[in-house]
C-alpha cells in the first residue's frame, strides 16, 4: 500500500493551493505522487453532490440530513478511487488529497444535535470499512478563522458554475461558522495535525504555511 496525505479545512481556507504546493514538493523530490481533489466536480459520479450544493435540494444545508448528504460525497469518492487512483496507491504510490473522507465529518457532523460520536463512527466504518476506501496516513487541518476565510471567499468563483453566485454552503455564514467550530473540536478529538493559518490578525502568508506542513511531514513521515 501507499502513503495517503490529506489537506482538510473549511471553505476558502487555501486547501487547493497547500495540496498542489505539496504535491510539487514530493514531486520534486523524486516521490511517486498523484494529487487528488475532492468533490470530483467533472465526474459524472459527482451530481448528487453538485445538486445539493445548488440547493435543488433544499436552500439550507440543514434541508438535507448528514447522512444523505454524507452518501453523496462517499459515492463520489469511491467512484474516483476505483477509476482514477486506487491501484496508483495500492502499488505504493503516495496520494495528496484535497479534502477527502475527513470533509464528510466537518460539514456533515455539524448537523448533528449533541454529542457526534454515533455519527462519526457511522461514517467511518461506511466509507472506510465498507466501501473500502483507505485510510488516511496524515491529516493536515488548516485553520482558518471564519473573518478570514470570508475575506478569502469574497472574490473566488463557484467552483462547479465558475460564477459569482457561491453553493449553498459558502453563502451561509451560520453554517460556515458552525463547521469551523466543528472542525477544531474533530481535529483534536481524532489527532489531525493542526497548522495555523492567521496569526496577529493577519492571515500567513501561502509560502509560510506551505513550509510548516513540509517541515512537519519530514519530521512525520520520516
Amino acid at each position: 500500500m501507499g502513503r495517503l496525505i490529506v489537506i482538510e479545512g473549511v471553505d476558502s481556507s487555501g486547501k487547493e493551493t497547500q495540496a498542489k504546493l505539496l504535491y510539487e514538493a514530493l514531486k520534486k523530490k523524486g516521490s511517486q505522487v498523484q494529487l487528488v481533489s475532492f468533490p470530483d466536480y467533472e465526474s459524472d459520479f459527482c451530481l448528487p453532490v453538485k445538486r445539493y450544493l445548488a440547493g435543488d435540494l433544499g436552500e439550507n444545508p440543514g434541508d438535507v440530513n448528514a447522512y444523505a448528504a454524507s452518501a453523496f460525497y462517499a459515492i463520489d469518492r469511491y467512484a474516483s478511487f476505483k477509476m482514477k487512483w486506487g491501484a496508483f496507491y495500492e502499488e505504493g504510490g503516495t496520494i495528496v488529497c484535497d479534502r477527502y473522507v475527513t470533509s464528510n465529518i466537518v460539514h456533515q457532523a455539524m448537523k448533528i444535535d449533541g454529542d457526534k460520536t454515533e455519527f462519526i463512527d457511522w461514517l467511518c466504518d461506511f466509507e472506510y470499512g465498507r466501501l473500502g476506501l483507505p485510510v488516511p496516513d496524515t491529516v493536515i487541518f488548516l485553520d482558518m478563522p471564519p473573518q478570514y476565510a470570508k475575506m478569502l471567499m469574497a472574490n473566488r468563483k463557484n467552483k462547479i458554475t465558475g460564477e459569482a453566485q457561491k453553493d449553498i454552503h459558502e453563502k451561509n455564514e451560520t453554517y460556515l461558522k458552525a463547521a469551523y467550530e466543528n472542525a477544531l473540536h474533530v481535529c483534536g478529538h481524532l489527532g489531525w495535525n493542526r497548522v495555523c493559518c492567521a496569526e496577529n490578525g493577519k492571515i500567513k502568508e501561502i509560502t509560510e504555511i506551505h513550509s510548516e506542513i513540509v517541515s512537519f511531514l519530514e519530521k512525520k513521515l520520516k
